[in-house]
């Protein structure tokens, strides 16, 4: 932990969300340096990569979508998953959830998620690993942000989401409007312009739209 700690705080800074400034997150003002930086560890540990360094548009929207509907989270137990940084469930905290678990396969998001809620004040609990095989944990509100970056990982997120909403889960959905995101199965709730870093998204300005997921 210490380790990437240090890491951490030697390859980032602690940045206001471009969309939501009232959040500070440990950003990379860079991609290319972070990305060299932990190569050695990506080849040696199979790492994926620092996705935790950056507030993305997705993640965004969903956590400007908490601040205007506080009540989605309001006194409920919550999962961000596939949390990266953690920010939108720290939006959810700070918002009343009653609970918040964060979700992430990377080794360093856990650090990168206690960092952030140091930062923020408030209080998550880390899950790490792959939940999508497994059981829903107990929860009422499951939130995703960004979710829908390559095929066969969007099926398999949205195969456990779906097990989550029959489960009795509300579900959140944040997406740039990417490939393989279906509008299927989601009614959109909200679009939001996104400012985000050009160096991980197309654009400095991004269309990013939040999504419920409905039977």
């Amino acid at each position: 932990m210490t380790e990437k700690r240090d890491f951490i705080a030697a390859s980032t800074r602690p940045l206001p969300v471009p969309s939501l400034p009232q959040i500070t997150l440990y950003q990379a003002d860079e991609v290319t340096p972070l990305w060299l930086l932990t190569e050695a560890d990506l080849v040696r540990e199979r790492l994926a990569p620092p996705f935790w360094a950056f507030a993305w548009s997705g993640g965004q929207a969903l956590a400007r979508y908490v601040f205007d509907r506080p009540e989605i989270v309001s006194e409920r137990r919550v999962l961000d998953l596939a949390c990266g940084s953690g920010l939108v469930g720290i939006a959810a905290a700070l918002n009343g959830a009653q609970s918040v678990i964060c979700n992430d396969i990377d080794a360093y998001a856990e650090t990168a998620v206690a960092m952030n809620a140091g930062l923020n004040g408030v209080d998550l609990t880390f899950t790490a690993g792959n939940l999508l095989d497994g059981d829903v944990p107990e929860v009422e509100v499951v939130l995703a942000g960004d979710i829908a970056y390559e095929k066969p990982m969007t099926a398999a997120m949205l195969t456990f989401l779906r097990r989550a909403l029959v489960q009795g889960c509300e579900v959140w959905v944040g997406d740039p409007h990417r490939t393989y995101f279906p509008a299927e199965g989601f009614e959109r709730c909200a679009r939001y312009d996104i400012a985000t870093n050009p160096d991980i998204e197309d654009s400095a300005v991004k269309p990013a739209s939040v999504w419920r997921m409905i039977p």
